[in-house]
């Protein structure tokens, strides 16, 4: 009779040297394949040990890794809405910018929570993640626990008029400031080129839509609405404040359909916004742009096919996910630094151009 094993024995897990003794290869010819380098190995030794991998049933040891070379070659990203598609776009501009390093990213949504967002940045502290991209809903989030795991975090979101066009603004805060860097756009900038886009078409009462934030705090680009209006000696239009959704947007569409005094243009703070918007204009038989012209923010996919097509302020971003890459990664004592883009006007036919 054959004895069976003891259901709690443990067996022997399957080791790189394993497979090097099958392939008739080196433990280190097997490291070369498993990690892609930093050596060549042949086609044909290459062949003999994913033969070996397969047939032994051969994992890498993770972790063993990430003790080996002192880092996990995992990212993190935290974002407040992962059905938005601007962040989807971000997501994986920052992904594709992060796999070129040769690092992963973990993706996380918020919700728009900051409850949320401070239990997930307590997850990653914990599993020693190499740094954490945050899109925070709050302008000044915790980060102690990062901190005090020594792990690096750029902000997302971070807000200023310092940028112009053409290029972006850098400020140095000194190698001593434990604050985060920050990669953004120029918010404030992008909302008044956008209500004199407007103003440039003859509008003189202009609206605004404007998402709401956890924190309650003023949005840069409700201040570059206000400056825009201002700098061109007009009275403001009406504010009509509704979350940065598809439904928070048809719910002030609905809300500035029952107005008797209706504004002749409105400035929407994102495009998942205009999108509502615009389905409930449509329903309520107003024509965009000869009734009510719009134009949004963020320059999302979503945007250009939409109908009309949004006129939105867009965000660069390709460039600020490889500009949030390097400022992850960069030496640890470096100054600390806030990177802004130039916002772009994307005309279409929602304000009117053709």
């Amino acid at each position: 009779m054959v004895a069976m094993p003891h259901p709690t024995s443990h067996v022997k897990p399957i080791t790189r040297d394993d497979v090097a003794r099958m392939a008739g290869v080196s433990s280190a010819v097997v490291s070369y394949v498993v990690n892609g380098g930093p050596r060549a190995v042949s086609p044909a030794n290459e062949a003999k040990v994913r033969q070996a991998i397969k047939a032994l049933g051969y994992r890498p040891n993770a972790a063993a890794r990430a003790l080996a070379l002192g880092s996990s070659e995992m990212l993190a990203m935290i974002i407040p809405d992962a059905l938005n598609p601007f962040f989807a776009s971000l997501a994986r501009a920052v992904e594709n910018a992060a796999a070129e390093r040769g690092y992963t990213l973990l993706l996380a949504d918020s919700q728009g929570s900051p409850r949320t967002e401070r239990r997930l940045i307590k997850n990653f502290a914990a599993r020693r993640v190499d740094g954490l991209f945050l899109w925070s809903e709050l302008s000044d989030p915790d980060l102690m626990d990062l901190e005090q795991a020594d792990i690096p975090v750029v902000l997302l979101n971070h807000s200023t008029d310092l940028a112009t066009a053409g290029s972006p603004a850098v400020m140095k805060h000194g190698a001593g400031n434990r604050g985060a860097n920050s990669v953004g756009v120029a918010f404030q900038d992008g909302a008044r080129m956008a209500v004199e886009h407007l103003i440039s078409h003859s509008h003189e009462r202009i609206g605004l839509v404007m998402g709401t934030n956890a924190g309650g705090e003023l949005d840069a680009r409700e201040v570059g609405w206000h400056q825009g209006i201002q700098d061109a000696g007009l009275s403001a239009g009406p504010i009509v404040r509704v979350p940065f959704t598809r439904e928070g947007g048809y719910r002030a569409g609905q809300e500035l359909l029952a107005r008797s005094e209706r504004p002749t243009a409105v400035f929407v703070s994102s495009d998942q916004q205009a999108v509502g918007l615009l389905c409930a204009l449509q329903e309520g038989g107003l024509r965009v742009p000869e009734d009510l012209a719009v134009f949004s923010f963020d320059g999302s996919p979503e945007s250009e096919y939409s109908w009309p097509r949004l006129s939105t302020v867009a965000q660069p971003v390709k460039d600020m996910a490889e500009a949030a890459l390097e400022a992850l990664l960069a030496p640890p004592g470096q100054e600390t630094q806030t990177n802004i883009f130039p916002a772009e006007l994307v005309l279409r036919t929602s304000c009117g151009c053709h």
